[in-house]
């Protein structure tokens, strides 16, 4: 088989699977993620139930794969944030605030939360998320902008823990405080 008609067909795979996940997203957003169903993705994205069960053997595996796409997301913006402009505490503070808030808009996920929130991809993330805040706290505290007391893992610990919190909160102005008392508690 010639490799350009191997391309078109994976190229072609990639597209339905984002099509479907781009699907669940929207439903997710506008219904929740407990009303996300195969007849629904199926219909969201033009395709039959038929060559959806193809792609996911069902709506949980939808879920997952579209969890994963957040993760990704999420930590590259966060790696972005990292890699800005400005000092260590700045990017820290921004890399933060980010954190916070995508916790913040995770809080009312309940079960289907509970669900896609563990497996090694989360692990992995989890692990990921705490090296990029560790190393910002780290530089900043080489800065003299953070505490040199505690080793950087820690605060990092500190600080991740503590903006869980935001999936609670009720506003974006209770987000902004709550990362404000978070980052004097890391500062000399």
């Amino acid at each position: 088989m010639p490799k350009l008609w191997n391309e078109t067909i994976e190229e072609h795979r990639r597209a339905v699977r984002d099509a479907v996940l781009d699907a669940t997203a929207a439903l997710a957003e506008r219904h929740g993620p407990r009303a996300v169903t195969m007849s629904r993705i199926a219909a969201e994205t033009g395709i039959g139930r038929a060559t959806l069960y193809k792609y996911f053997p069902d709506v949980e595996a939808v879920l997952r794969a579209w969890h994963e796409r957040q993760v990704s997301t999420h930590l590259a913006r966060l790696g972005g944030l990292r890699d800005g402009p400005g000092s260590a505490a700045e990017r820290l503070e921004a890399v933060l605030e980010s954190y916070a808030a995508i916790q913040r808009r995770r809080g009312g996920h309940g079960d289907v939360g509970a669900l896609l929130h563990r497996g090694e991809h989360v692990d992995r993330a989890h692990r990921h998320l705490a090296d990029l805040v560790g190393g910002l706290l780290a530089e900043a505290a080489a800065e003299g902008d953070v505490r040199s007391d505690v080793p950087a893992a820690e605060l990092a610990a500190y600080c991740l823990h503590a903006l869980e919190a935001a999936g609670g909160l009720p506003s974006g102005a209770a987000v902004r405080r709550l990362v404000a008392v978070v980052l004097d508690g890391v500062r000399p």
